[in-house]
């Protein structure tokens, strides 16, 4: 397996495939505007602010794979964050769901076409590897924050 082949992987386990911990989409397929804006006792993000801030960091890696000049319209990391959600906004908390969506599919087409020599170019590489821990590393908050509040399925493994 070559570097490229590598990260691939490692973002489809980080997305879509599990293997040692849990991916995103599981993590929040099948959940509602109400459990997403569940905030834990004594303060925290929600799942829905961890979604959004998953999305706005993806949004620029694909951004910055693309060639296209990256750069945030957050003053500061707690803005990616956003509001911590509606819990009766249903079709607002899955048009967050799909935004996720279409951009995990952006970033496995442009991952694609990724070659050993844009790897090299300002550390991609270890950005990308960076990246990914980060989005595994959310996912296992939202994996938390279903089970402090007893949404996740009692049967899932994770």
């Amino acid at each position: 397996m070559n570097a490229i082949q590598l990260i691939q992987k490692l973002r489809d386990y980080s997305w879509d495939e599990e293997a040692w911990q849990l991916p995103l989409a599981p993590a929040i397929e099948g959940i509602s505007a109400s459990v997403a804006a569940w905030q834990p006792p004594g303060g925290g993000n929600t799942i829905w602010q961890t979604v959004n801030h998953l999305n706005h960091y993806n949004r620029l890696m694909v951004k910055r794979l693309r060639g296209i000049q990256a750069s945030s319209t957050a003053r500061n990391n707690t803005e990616t964050f956003g509001a911590p959600g509606d819990p009766n906004d249903q079709e607002g908390w899955e048009k967050t769901v799909a935004e996720a969506k279409a951009i995990a599919q952006d970033l496995k087409e442009v991952f694609a076409t990724l070659t050993e020599k844009d790897l090299e170019t300002d550390d991609l590489g270890e950005r990308i590897a960076d990246w990914i821990m980060h989005d595994s590393y959310h996912t296992g908050q939202i994996v938390l924050l279903r089970k402090m509040q007893g949404s996740w399925p009692a049967t899932r493994e994770g």
